[in-house]
């Protein structure tokens, strides 16, 4: 299941250029009959590539495991990637609800297949692969009715219109290859770590990783819904959403480093086993800060302003330093801590250079925000490494007391044009 879950998001990614090019558009106002034109051609390619994966796993790979794995990879790039069609033509029109619901529905059904499974005692792996792609091809029987006017057309209404496949992929290919280059960033540092160290010291780095994942998963979902706002915004509106938007995001993210001790006790009392291994959550917890704003903030932004050429840039660079430094800190020094602390650095400046990118853009000032952020990080880290106690949070605490006075105009400002936008 998870080497499926691996190899899928390559193919995905291709379907975000609809996303970029019809953000923000009417639902009622789109071409259908095009559409539909679109959605057949992407079925039959997936439909194509799935065969051949299917005929090469036969042909080349003789062990059974892995012969079962693969050609489920081949089912599930069909029913992903075509879903995929639809869950951003919902998405890109601002139908949250119900690309929420199609979402839900496929983990749900999965979650009621393995808990029978479990319950009567089943574990066989191939039979939770099946029961993830049932829940996967249900969410797309219910896509498939929610853009039935899509989907469902005479076969008279298809045209083979390569002139708009050409355009789709020129807008979305810089994208997609950013958003590979951006999953390698702290891959490559988990390769390494992998690579340089023994398979239980990568487990616990993680879990570690996955506790300060937990609050991306509420940014990624509030994340959606800004690009097709962003896109039926005018330019000077887009000024003030971003500005309000920041120092109400960082007020919050910041805030939420002072919950780092509690949860890092709790996790501690609750998996002793790896308690060793959570001392790397002071180097690791500060991420959802610059993952945040990246998600939430400059991703959509440069997408709206369709500069995907930077986003991509900034990521290969990016990817490039993950690299190097990776190779510095595994093979040259063999330092795990320092090999950790890349991640946060390389999300760090990754945030930076994007942001200070889009701010000129924008014609706004943020060096001092900036500034004041990688400064509370800085604090945060050093103290959480080195002291490690419940000082670590009076101290913290501290800083963004004198953080949140700093900004107390901006953020008394921000909480006021909320407010009215509320009301609104």
């Amino acid at each position: 299941m998870t080497n499926i879950k691996v190899v899928v998001p390559l193919f995905i990614n291709r379907e975000s250029r609809r996303y970029l090019r019809y953000g923000g558009e009417d639902y009622n106002e789109l071409d259908k009959k095009l559409l539909f034109s679109q959605f057949l051609m992407l079925l039959l390619f997936q439909l194509l590539i799935g065969i051949v994966i299917w005929i090469l796993s036969k042909l080349f790979i003789t062990i059974g495991d892995r012969y079962f794995i693969i050609r489920m990879v081949g089912i599930a790039l069909i029913i992903v990637n075509t879903r995929y069609m639809l869950y951003y033509i919902l998405q890109a029109t601002n139908r949250i609800k119900e690309y929420a619901q199609a979402t839900i529905i496929d983990r749900v059904i999965y979650i009621i297949i393995i808990t029978i499974l479990v319950t009567i005692g089943i574990r066989e792996y191939k039979l939770m692969i099946i029961a993830d792609l049932i829940g996967k091809l249900i969410s797309l029987i219910y896509a498939s009715y929610l853009c039935k006017d899509i989907v469902i057309n005479r076969f008279s209404d298809f045209q083979l219109n390569l002139n708009e496949t050409t355009k789709n992929i020129s807008a979305g290919i810089k994208l997609m290859f950013a958003n590979i280059a951006s999953i390698l960033i702290i891959g490559i540092v988990k390769f390494g770590i992998e690579r340089t160290w023994d398979v239980s010291t990568f487990g616990k780095i993680s879990l570690t990783l996955s506790v300060s994942n937990m609050t991306m998963v509420f940014i990624n979902a509030v994340g959606i819904i800004m690009f097709p706002i962003l896109r039926r915004t005018n330019q000077e509106k887009r000024i003030n959403i971003y500005t309000n938007m920041r120092d109400f995001l960082m007020m919050i993210l910041l805030g939420l480093l002072m919950l780092y001790y509690p949860i890092k006790s709790f996790v501690s009392a609750w998996l002793p086993q790896y308690a060793d291994s959570l001392k790397y959550m002071a180097l690791l917890f500060p991420i959802f800060i610059y993952e945040g704003k990246m998600a939430l903030l400059i991703n959509p932004y440069l997408k709206t302003l369709r500069k995907e050429q930077m986003m991509l840039k900034v990521n290969i660079i990016t990817m490039i330093l993950s690299l190097f430094l990776t190779l510095v800190t595994t093979l040259v020094f063999r330092s795990l801590d320092f090999t950790i602390l890349n991640i946060v650095v390389l999300l760090s400046l990754r945030s930076f250079v994007a942001e200070y990118y889009l701010a000129n853009e924008l014609k706004i000032a943020v060096v001092k925000d900036i500034i004041l952020e990688l400064s509370l990080t800085l604090i945060f880290i050093l103290s959480g490494w080195f002291i490690n106690s419940w000082l670590t949070t009076l101290i913290f605490t501290g800083s963004y007391l004198c953080y949140l006075i700093i900004k107390r105009k901006d953020i008394i400002n921000t909480i006021g044009n909320i407010k009215t936008l509320i009301k609104a």
